[in-house]
């Protein structure tokens, strides 16, 4: 295993009834890198990941993080050494607010005597720090989640992995159903995760917003790792010519 590779899936077989969805996937991402996943709607992007997360065990092959094997049964068991998901449908919670979402199951708590009470104040302070380090300057962290934009959704979703030491974000469309402006904001927002040493993996099917960002590009189709490229030795046409071709 390299000594940059924070994680590494070697041969990752997956198959659901008769369908064989991944078929000896070998994946890897380095410390402090941005890789793009991308390949076709059925490529095996979202199972290699589910996978990768603990949601989906392999049904044949290896996955190391940092050096060592692992092997999860949950997601939980993901999260505790630090991979964490953004979903494409969001992980946070609309009615909540945006402070109580970066806390969300991680609350700070302060005691009173005996009294075990949740420390609001420190919480409102800690998450208006975690959104100015990814440049998303908030008035009001008591602000419900849904009255915020798209992109601001994300933000927040992005500043409570990089507050609680996330060392591997996957961000499942991020930009999806964005304006150009607010997905604009989202790429600034994970240029910043990458400032900070955090690695990521990007899935989209729009080469044009991960490009720009990525470090390197991978590439599936129907089930196999067809392509695997440094950002400067491809193009988005070279990309787009691969996926279309197969």
């Amino acid at each position: 295993m390299s000594e940059g590779n924070l994680v590494k899936m070697v041969d990752i077989h997956k198959w659901f009834g008769k369908v064989y969805a991944l078929k000896g996937v070998d994946f890897s991402v380095n410390r402090g890198e941005i890789v793009g996943l991308v390949g076709d709607n059925g490529a095996g992007k979202s199972t290699l990941i589910k996978i990768l997360s603990g949601i989906y065990p392999p049904d044949k092959g290896r996955i190391y993080f940092e050096g060592k094997e692992v092997k999860f049964s949950s997601p939980r068991d993901a999260m505790k050494i630090g991979i964490e998901v953004i979903h494409q449908e969001l992980t946070v919670a609309p009615l909540m607010s945006i402070a109580r979402n970066i806390f969300m199951g991680r609350e700070i708590e302060k005691h009173i005597g005996p009294i075990k009470l949740l420390d609001l104040k420190r919480m409102r302070d800690e998450s208006l720090r975690a959104l100015n380090k990814i440049g998303l300057f908030m008035r009001d962290v008591d602000t419900i989640i849904e009255n915020l934009s798209g992109g601001e959704r994300q933000g927040v979703a992005i500043a409570r992995a990089m507050y609680f030491k996330t060392k591997l974000l996957i961000l499942d469309e991020p930009t999806n159903n964005l304006s150009v402006k607010e997905s604009a904001k989202v790429l600034e927002f994970i240029k910043e995760l990458k400032n900070e040493g955090i690695s990521c993996v990007f899935i989209t099917h729009n080469l044009y917003h991960v490009y720009p960002i990525a470090d390197r590009i991978v590439v599936l189709s129907h089930g196999k790792k067809v392509g695997d490229f440094k950002k400067e030795e491809t193009s988005i046409e070279n990309i787009t010519q691969i996926i279309t071709s197969e």
